[in-house]
């Protein structure tokens, strides 16, 4: 299996080279607006901005922001297929313009005008960005009301183009089985709240990096990218920053595209390709521990499993999970300055391939498990009846 990644140096407002309902899925994570350390990335697309922060009027420079936002928007609308889902990783902001302190709610704004062009809003997902700063607190002194509640959290906000998707070819569906997650990481990731990216390992990019890109952690793409789309599918960043969601591309067997406007960049991006293969690798290896872990346990706790996986043998939860694969990645080649070629293993890890057969129920013992569970059919009172 080969995937294709391809950053363009552009400004994504207007991605004329991608064509009409060509992109599957976008996970991105745009510029704040009334965040200072964008202001100037704002104002340079629209002189107003920078006028009405100069002239210490928040609400206009706050809308003027996002209008500029808006035209990315609009591009995603157009690009996305039919069924295709937008993920869009935004915090609000907190300022103080002329003495007055005030929340601007980009996540709220953002959400309206998405819904307004087209999009169905499905439920958002919030992620605890923590501080863990002592004065964390927002304002001043022990006494009410001087003080504010801090900003420790961030929106994912989850919207479809359309219908939902439908996988129509033999292909299709043999692909979308081999995407399945594992039941137990489903019970985490479909949750409304994450609380546990904190702790995920993070040395792809150093802290540096990172602080001047405001990347958002490699495991918050990765499991979006696993959650709503389907190996072989391409997706798109349109604020393609240090590449944090093309790796996790890479790492799920993904195409993917992305849009940056800042070629200085380049070279950072490209000096972290190397490392791909093998931090890929690792998390892949975690995910598999991890369910090994889990049926050990589970079968300790609860018995047998119904069902085994065909290329690991290993024990899942539901049928959904058996024809489950997880790809790991060979090699990474830059094809030219801006695009990679990433090769795949079409076969299981070896080392977590193997039969557990005292892990899952045999056939015999399914089937007396169903013939014990079948309540036998009542004879009807022929006396009874007759009195209706």
């Amino acid at each position: 299996m080969i995937t294709t990644h391809k950053i363009i140096f552009q400004d994504s407002s207007n991605m004329r080279v991608l064509s009409d309902e060509s992109i599957d899925l976008v996970v991105t994570s745009p510029p704040y607006p009334m965040i200072e350390m964008w202001d100037q990335i704002f104002a340079g697309q629209n002189e107003e901005i920078g006028r009405a922060l100069k002239n210490n009027d928040g609400p206009t420079a706050f809308e003027l922001m996002h209008q500029e936002l808006d035209k990315v928007w609009d591009e995603l609308y157009r690009v996305l297929k039919v069924g295709g889902i937008a993920c869009i990783n935004i915090g609000d902001a907190t300022r103080t313009i002329n003495s007055r302190f005030a929340l601007y709610t980009n996540h709220s704004r953002i959400h309206t005008y998405m819904q307004n062009i087209g999009f169905s809003a499905l439920p958002a997902i919030l992620w605890r960005k923590q501080t863990n700063a002592p004065n964390k607190f927002m304002g001043s002194g022990m006494m009410p009301p001087g003080a504010y509640v801090t900003l420790e959290h961030e929106y994912i906000l989850i919207l479809r183009k359309g219908n939902k998707k439908e996988f129509k070819t033999i292909d299709e569906k043999k692909q979308r089985r081999e995407s399945s997650f594992f039941w137990e990481e489903r019970n985490v990731w479909f949750s409304d709240l994450w609380m546990d990216l904190k702790g995920t390992s993070q040395n792809l990019f150093d802290t540096k990096t990172r602080g001047r890109s405001a990347a958002y952690p490699f495991e918050l793409p990765y499991r979006l990218i696993a959650m709503f789309s389907i190996k072989g599918d391409t997706i798109l960043d349109p604020f393609f920053g240090i590449g944090t969601t093309m790796y996790a591309a890479m790492a799920t067997a993904r195409n993917s595209i992305g849009y940056e406007i800042d070629p200085n960049l380049r070279e950072q991006i490209i000096s972290k390709s190397s490392g791909i293969v093998d931090f890929s690798n690792k998390r892949i290896e975690e995910r598999l521990k991890k369910h090994l872990a889990f049926a050990d346990d589970r079968f300790k706790k609860k018995g047998k499993f119904k069902h085994a996986n065909v290329h690991y043998l290993f024990p899942v939860m539901t049928r959904q999970e058996t024809d489950l694969i997880i790809n790991e990645l060979l090699d990474v080649n830059q094809m030219d300055s801006d695009s990679f070629k990433v090769s795949y293993s079409d076969n299981p890890q070896e080392k977590y391939v193997g039969s557990r057969d005292e892990y899952v129920l045999s056939d015999a013992e399914k089937k007396d498990m169903k013939k014990r569970r079948t309540p036998k059919k009542q004879k009807k009172n022929h006396a009874q009846l007759q009195l209706f």
